[in-house]
Formats: structure tokens, sequence, C-alpha cells
């Protein structure tokens, strides 16, 4: 059986699915892996490292397509890679069924078989599976090092003969993996932390982490079975706006990371919030390309408004791409382990599996 990959859009995405590590490791599950010319040349990756691993590098994307039983992505394949697609490929990766709703209806009517890792989950078998976690990780840590750099002054406290620099404060909405790894980020770097989250066990993680949490009065605990966070009704989000109307004042710096799994970002930063902060605040909006946690958010763009800079974030892993490829490679890997079974010595659908069950793609999960 062999596992192929083509490369991505690189206007789009510099990460790969496939480095030469865990190209070893697939490999030693007994499966053949086949990736196209020149796959990872612009992160470092030479062909001669994928070669040297035991991978087949193709000459073009026709012929990866062309011998591959499953084919591994970052991001959903081009229309190009789509229509040469051969029937019952297995394809796996990120692929935003509820924004690729027509083009997955395409690929099942081909009978591929469409697994998203987005999907997976929240159980401790697929713990090693969670690209959402690794790479929310990774924005977490970056969102905290591009914040400073649009900031423009010194984030600890220091104590020097010419006088004292007071230490930055920064508010972190949303305290998932990548709010928690913001926290750690910005302790470390020595700001003052604060952070709020719909979910009351959040508390006790902020609190770890030296920050402090701001939480709504008498409001219920808003968390899923799952452990995401639920739309918050408009009594809650009245008197979140209150509560956060003390907080965006007495704040430098606002990291936004707040999602609703298929459902667009929470606005939590409304525009009459966004004017009570003080020159220079930086609201960093994480959550941009799903609709943004703050008013005037736009994609890919800095928006100065009355001196606060709002920052919308547009393709953050490409700014660590070489660390983003490495962690979600291991991802990939852990799940086709899953998928293949070495006794039968093919990938096995087995819908009694909980981690197959809920990441493949169906009809009925496409667009919902």
């Amino acid at each position: 059986m062999i596992v192929g990959s083509t490369k991505e859009d690189l206007s789009l995405e510099k990460r790969v699915a496939l480095t030469p590590e865990t190209a070893k490791n697939i490999i030693g599950l007994g499966l053949k892996i086949v990736i196209e010319k020149n796959y990872a040349d612009h992160i470092g990756i030479k062909d001669k490292d994928y070669e040297s691993a035991g991978v087949e590098i193709k000459n073009s994307s026709d012929e990866v397509l062309e011998v591959s039983n499953l084919l591994i992505k970052v991001n959903f394949p081009s229309t190009s890679d789509l229509s040469k697609m051969k029937q019952k490929t297995i394809l796996v990766g990120m692929l935003n069924p509820n924004k690729n709703f027509e083009k997955i209806k395409e690929l099942l009517d081909k009978k591929i078989s469409l697994f998203s890792l987005e999907l997976l989950p929240r159980i401790t078998r697929a713990q090693s599976m969670d690209v959402l976690s690794s790479q929310s990780n990774l924005a977490g840590y970056r969102s905290v090092i591009d914040s400073i750099y649009e900031f423009e002054k010194a984030i600890p406290m220091m104590m020097t003969a010419a006088g004292t620099v007071p230490a930055a404060k920064v508010l972190v909405i949303g305290a998932g993996v990548a709010g928690l790894q913001a926290i750690a980020t910005a302790k470390r770097l020595g700001a003052i932390v604060s952070a709020t989250d719909v979910r009351v066990a959040s508390k006790e993680q902020v609190e770890s982490l030296g920050g402090k949490f701001l939480m709504v009065e008498g409001s219920e605990d808003m968390e899923t079975k799952g452990g995401y966070a639920k739309e918050a009704n408009a009594d809650y989000k009245k008197k979140q706006e209150e509560m956060m109307k003390d907080a965006v004042k007495k704040n430098d710096i606002i990291i936004c990371t707040a999602l609703i799994p298929g459902k667009t970002a929470p606005r939590i930063l409304t525009e009459e919030l966004v004017k009570l902060m003080r020159p220079g605040t930086i609201v960093y909006d994480l959550a941009a390309e799903q609709g943004g946690n703050s008013a005037f958010s736009e994609v890919g763009k800095i928006i100065n408004v009355n001196g606060v800079k709002i920052v919308g974030v547009k393709s953050l892993m490409n700014k660590l791409p070489l660390t983003a490829s490495s962690l979600y490679a291991k991802n990939l890997f852990s799940f086709i382990r899953n998928l293949y079974s070495k006794e039968k010595k093919d990938f096995n659908i087995n819908l009694e599996d909980e981690i197959i069950k809920k990441s493949l793609v169906t009809e009925q999960k496409n667009g919902n």
C-alpha cells in the first residue's frame, strides 16, 4: 500500500504533511511513500533527505496521485489534484468540511474516503493525533511574540538607575490550548497576565500558569461534553461586556483566541470596547479568519482605531512552517498507524473505532 503527498499551494500554505523523520516511521509500518519533486524545498528539507529515509520522489503531482492509496495533505487538495484523484483513494488532512462542502461532495461521489483531523474526538487515545492542539500551542506562543513586536515597548518590569519600567499587562481572551500557551509565554517574558473564558474549568488552568482569571459573575458553565466552549446567550454577553469595559482600559496587549467549533468566532470586543482602549494598545486577533473576536479585525491587516492597533491574523503557522510541519506530521503518523492493519496489509476503516468514526467525513457531517 502506498502513501502519497503532493505539494501545498505555497501562496497559502508553507507547512508540509510529511517530514523525513515521520517518513521513516510510516515505512516502518510496512508502507511505501511517494512525494512530488521539490516537496519541501521551501522550508529547507531537500529531496535527498526524503530519499535517505526511503521515500520515492516523483516528477509531478499527477504521478503521485496515480499510485497513491492514501493521500496526506495539510489543507484541502487543489482543484487540479481533486480532478485527478482516483476512486477509492483515502484522503487525510485538515479538510475544513464546513468550508469545502461542494468539493467534499464531489469526492464522496467518487467513492473517496475522507478523514478530517479537526473532527477527532477529545479522548486520551487520540491525543497523539490532535492537530488542533499541536498547531494551537504554536499559535499561542507566536501570538505573544508578534504582539510584543507590535507593542514596541519593554514587557518585563525593569528597575534601572534612570527609573523603573513597569511590566506590561496582557489579557488573553479564551483559555483553550492557544490561550494557555499565550498565558505561559507572556508570563515567562515578565508580563502581568489575566485571562477570561466561558468555561469554569479553565479558571484553575489559568491560575496554575500564574494568570488572574476574570469571570462573569453568576454565569453558568458553558462547556460542551467534548470540552469545547459553547455559544453564550444574550444575558451572558451583556454581563461579559460590562466586565470587559474595565479590563480593556487596563491592559496593554489583548490576545484573542476564542473559537466555537463549526461556527463563526464569537464577537467579544465590540466597537464600544475597542474605543475604550488606550492609544498604543495592541489587539491580536487569532480568530480573525473565523470571523474575529474583535470589531474592526480584517484578515491579514493591521487596522489603527484611535491609536489602537488591531492585528487580524492570517495563516499564522506560515511563520513557523518547519516546527508546525514537524508536529503535524507526527500527528498524521499516529493517525495512519491507527488506520493501517499490518495483519491485513490494508487500511481498515473500522467504524467501531471512535477515532475513525468521528473523523470520517460523510454526507451527514458535511456542511453541518
